[in-house]
């Protein structure tokens, strides 16, 4: 299969939040153009982004919409169980530990991590911080999937670095750096605060239509 874009891919992710809104309310089919309204874009976007993975739906009836749904979570990966570890158990890495959504979508928060000694040992939502110079040995025993850092900058690459190496495929990452890391890694950088430029951004530009 070709490389998809990112932007496909969240779209993906959209798209099965309204059909699984859809499934909920009982609605058996619905049409590309439901969708894209939903998705603020339009039909033959939807269709581009369904076709990278093969046929769906048929002409003049739409989508099946369990049946779209169902094949969206295995395109996104969500047919098992992913394990995942927090390394920093600062404010983000504590809120983050807490957050029942995880749980739902099969992502299996297994432990949390800091180097600091004052935060090691403590409780997180019935996690027990875990000291960082344990992680080789815990991700080797426990089949770790994914890691989310939440840890300062300045010890951000030291830390994925020691990630990589430790065998986890993919790397979530929440400090205000630019990562580098092998290219079978997968990483995704969130970046509130660009994403907050982006929404300052929207709202002064509509301000100015709007004068």
């Amino acid at each position: 299969m070709k490389r998809i874009a990112e932007s496909t891919v969240r779209r993906l992710s959209l798209y099965l939040r309204f059909l699984e809104d859809f499934e909920e309310r009982g609605l058996a089919t619905i049409s590309s153009d439901e969708l894209a309204a939903r998705g603020g874009t339009t039909s033959a976007q939807v269709r581009k982004d369904l076709s990278f993975f093969g046929s769906f739906g048929k002409r003049g009836l739409g989508y099946a919409v369990p049946e779209l749904a169902s094949r969206l979570r295995d395109i996104l990966g969500l047919g098992r169980e992913w394990h995942v570890i927090i390394i920093g158990a600062g404010k983000i890495g504590s809120a983050l530990a807490q957050y029942r959504g995880f749980t739902q979508r099969g992502f299996h928060v297994v432990g949390v991590y800091d180097s600091d000694p004052a935060k090691i040992g403590k409780r997180i939502d019935g996690f027990s911080v875990r000291d960082l110079a344990t992680l080789e040995r815990d991700v080797a025993r426990e089949d770790v999937d994914i890691a989310v850092l939440t840890v300062p900058a300045e010890a951000a690459q030291q830390v994925v670095t020691r990630v990589v190496k430790a065998g986890i495929g993919a790397v979530m990452n929440f400090a205000p750096v630019q990562l580098h890391v092998p290219e079978h890694i997968a990483l995704k950088n969130v970046n509130m605060a660009m994403e907050l430029e982006g929404l300052s951004f929207a709202l002064a530009n509509r301000t100015g239509l709007d004068e």
